[in-house]
C-alpha cells in the first residue's frame, strides 16, 4: 500500500503538534511544583556538635561529604527546578544557606524569631502564592535522612499527582520496624483508600510519642505509621486550612499579600512574627483537619533527632562501635558512638552504650539511654556560662 506524501506530512505535523502540546502541559505541571525546606531548627539534642551558630542541618553529621541541608536540596532538585525551592531559616543562618546550596537569595526566607513550623509554613506559602496561585507544595525538614532516594522521588511525584487534583492535606507515613517511642504515629483508615493510588489512605488518628507498651501495640496492629513531618498539598487546600484552624495567623499573613516579593517583605515579616504564637503545623492544623491523608511507604527514613538515631545509620565495627569522626583507640568497649575533634586522639576503655563527643571546646560523655537529658545538661551549661558554649 502506498501512502500519499501529503498524508505523511499531515500526520507528521499532527504528531509534532501533539507532542509539543504534551510537552508544554507537562512543563506547566512541573512549574506548579514547589518545595519549602524548613531549616530553622537549633538541633539541641545533637549538642555539642550542633550549636546556635551552626545547627545540625548545616553539618556533615553523617560524615559523607554533604550537610543534611545539601542532601535535602539535592533530593528535591530532581523533582522541580531550583527556582521553585524555598528555604525558610533564621535570619542569622541566611548566609550559611547561600553558601551551602545553589539557590537564589530571594528564595531564602529569613525568620526574625523562632515560632515553630506553622508560622514558618504560613510565610513560605504566602510567598509562593504571590508567585503562583496554582502551586502544589511539598514541605520537608532540612535535617532528615532518606536512604532509599529513588523510591523517595517516586513517592513524592505520586503525592504531587494526588495533591494537584484533591482538596487534601497529605503526609508521608513511614512503615515502622520497631516500637519507637520518640516519634509521633499516624493511624491509617484502611477502609478509606484513595482511588487510583497504592497505599494512600485517609488518616484516622494522630498520636504523639507513645510509651513503649502502646508503641508495641501500634507496631503489631499494622495500621500505624511514623509521622515523617513531610507534607504535600495544593496551595488552595493549605490556605483554606490556615483560615479555618489558625484564623488569626492566616489574617496576619494575609494582610501583607502585596508585600511579599517586594522590599516591604522584611519589615512586614518582622511585625507579623512578633504577633504570631509559636505552634507546630501538626497541632495547629493536621490534627484538627478532616481532609488529611497519609501515603504509607518505606523510604529508609530517619529524623536523625538523636545521637542514637545517628548510630543506627552509621557503620559500626565488630563490637558495635561507630566512629563518625576522629581518631579513636577503643578497648573492651561496645555499642558506643564516637565523634572526636580533628587533631585529637581518644583512648577509651570499658565503656558500653555511651555517646562520646568532643567538639573542641566541649566534651560530652553520656549514656545512650540518657540522651534525652542532653537538653537539660545544655540548659545547665547555659545558666552557668551564658551562651558561650550553646
Amino acid at each position: 500500500m502506498v501512502i500519499p506524501a501529503g498524508r505523511v506530512n499531515r500526520d507528521w505535523s499532527n504528531n509534532y503538534i501533539f507532542a509539543k502540546h504534551l510537552s508544554e502541559i507537562l512543563q506547566m505541571l512541573m512549574d506548579n511544583r514547589y518545595v519549602i525546606i524548613m531549616a530553622g531548627g537549633v538541633g539541641s539534642r545533637f549538642w555539642p556538635m550542633s550549636r546556635l551558630e551552626r545547627p545540625k542541618q548545616f553539618l556533615d553529621i553523617l560524615g559523607n561529604g554533604e550537610t543534611l541541608l545539601q542532601q535535602t536540596f539535592r533530593r528535591f532538585r530532581s523533582i522541580c527546578g531550583k527556582e521553585n525551592i524555598y528555604v525558610v531559616t533564621s535570619t542569622e543562618h541566611k548566609d550559611i544557606v547561600a553558601e551551602q546550596i545553589d539557590i537564589d537569595q530571594p528564595n531564602i526566607l529569613s525568620e526574625p524569631f523562632r515560632r515553630n513550623t506553622a508560622p514558618c509554613l504560613a510565610y513560605g506559602t504566602f510567598r509562593i502564592l504571590k508567585e503562583n496561585p496554582d502551586a502544589v507544595i511539598a514541605v520537608t525538614p532540612a535535617d532528615h535522612l532518606i536512604i532509599k532516594e529513588d523510591k523517595f522521588v517516586d513517592v513524592i511525584k505520586k503525592s504531587f499527582e494526588f495533591a494537584e487534583k484533591n482538596n487534601a492535606l497529605l503526609t508521608l507515613g513511614i512503615k515502622p520496624d520497631r516500637p519507637e517511642t520518640g516519634y509521633g504515629y499516624i493511624q491509617a483508615d484502611r477502609k478509606k483508600s484513595a482511588a487510583g493510588f497504592t497505599n494512600l489512605m485517609k488518616v484516622k488518628t494522630f498520636t504523639e510519642k507513645p510509651d513503649i507498651e502502646l508503641a508495641k501495640v501500634f507496631l503489631e496492629s499494622g495500621d500505624f505509621y511514623w509521622n515523617s513531618g513531610i507534607f504535600i498539598w495544593n496551595i488552595k487546600s493549605i490556605l483554606s486550612a490556615f483560615e479555618k484552624h489558625l484564623p488569626e495567623m492566616f489574617s496576619a499573613f494575609d494582610e501583607g499579600r502585596d508585600s511579599f516579593g517586594t522590599k516591604l517583605e522584611t519589615k512586614f515579616i518582622s511585625k507579623t512574627y512578633a504577633q504570631c504564637r509559636s505552634i507546630s503545623i501538626d497541632y495547629g492544623i493536621m490534627e484538627k483537619a478532616d481532609n488529611v491523608y497519609v501515603m504509607c511507604t518505606d523510604i529508609g527514613w530517619s529524623d536523625l533527632g538523636t545521637w542514637s538515631s545517628l548510630h543506627e545509620h552509621s557503620k559500626v565495627d565488630k563490637k558495635g562501635n561507630s566512629k563518625v569522626r576522629g581518631e579513636v583507640f577503643s578497648y573492651d568497649s561496645r555499642g558506643n558512638i564516637f565523634n572526636i575533634a580533628p587533631g585529637k586522639i581518644a583512648v577509651v576503655q570499658g565503656l558500653k552504650d555511651y555517646i562520646i563527643v568532643d567538639s573542641g571546646d566541649v566534651l560530652l560523655i553520656v549514656k545512650k539511654e540518657e540522651e534525652q537529658s542532653i537538653k537539660n545538661y545544655l540548659e545547665d551549661v547555659k545558666n552557668a556560662t551564658g551562651e558561650k558554649f550553646q
